[in-house]
């Protein structure tokens, strides 16, 4: 059983819309795939209207936190996605993004890069924007080779020459809310610190004390010395270790279910969701 818990479509920065996804997931042999853009739910109806048979969606989103001055992302699945007190939390990220995205833009036009607002708008296409989509534009403009290279200090890094913040939550605010909502919460790629500076392993430590489920270790950006480390980190807390790809399409190297999750951690997770439950195809409805 092969089970990717973190992709993207272009209801955020991925490439490929909702329904090209979950085609895409069936055909690279997955049997579970996570639909989990950036802050938003936006996708779901669509990829579970064309989920192909054999393949089951589990619905969730990666959510913006920041602690002590430092950003993580935490996926959250099978929540309720019209919980009020989560749904709220979420709208303030998400309308967070344009501004800011603009911001990003004006700063890159200070520093002699002609990257327009009308250019970034054209390639997120209507999705929830965001940093990958102005790395793009700067791909197209032949400022950087990658999307990749346009996340240094540079560019677009944390604490970058053109980066600018975003309203961020809480990220034992959000565990709250999410569980609130029915859902559970794993930390996504702890250790990526080719993307900036990480959170410490005891500031995990807190943060599993306050509910969360699991941590990602399985990832592109985690070296097997690293994996090998949060593995037992896992054990240690009592954590549940996630594997996936954080496919986004084209825009990034890496492939569906290059990183999959175990059956029975999969298993887990949907024992412990009451928000929502996993989706069959072909064609299915929405969790509850």
């Amino acid at each position: 059983m092969r089970i990717d818990l973190h992709c993207h479509s272009t209801a955020s920065d991925g490439t490929d819309t909702p329904a090209e996804l979950v085609r895409n997931a069936g055909a690279a042999g997955l049997d579970v795939v996570a639909l989990t853009d950036h802050d938003t739910t936006r996708g779901y109806a669509e990829a579970l209207a064309a989920l192909p048979a054999g393949l089951t969606l589990v619905t969730g989103a990666e959510l913006s936190c920041r602690l002590d001055g430092v950003g993580l992302h935490m996926l959250a699945y099978l929540f309720d996605p019209e919980e009020p007190e989560l749904l709220s939390e979420r709208e303030l990220v998400r309308d967070d993004r344009v501004p800011r995205a603009q911001a990003m833009i004006a700063n890159l036009q200070e520093l002699g890069v002609p990257v327009t607002w009308e250019q970034v708008e054209r390639i997120a296409a209507g999705g929830s924007v965001g940093r990958p989509h102005i790395a793009t534009a700067l791909v197209e403009l032949g400022v950087v080779r990658s999307v990749s290279d346009a996340f240094t200090t540079e560019w677009l890094a944390d604490g970058g020459r053109a980066y600018v913040e975003k309203h961020e939550s809480d990220p034992f605010e959000m565990i709250r809310l999410v569980k609130a909502a029915g859902g559970v919460t794993v930390f996504a790629h702890p250790a990526a610190s080719k993307r900036g500076q990480t959170v410490p392993e005891s500031a995990i430590a807190e943060l599993a004390a306050a509910g969360l489920d699991g941590i990602e270790v399985d990832h592109m950006d985690h070296e097997p010395a690293t994996r090998a480390r949060l593995r037992g980190l896992a054990g240690e807390l009592g954590l549940l270790p996630t594997g996936s790809s954080d496919y986004h399409g084209s825009r990034k190297t890496c492939v569906l279910g290059e990183f999959t999750t175990d059956p029975e951690i999969y298993g887990e997770i949907t024992r412990r969701a009451t928000g929502a439950f996993p989706v069959p195809g072909a064609g299915g409805g929405a969790g509850r």
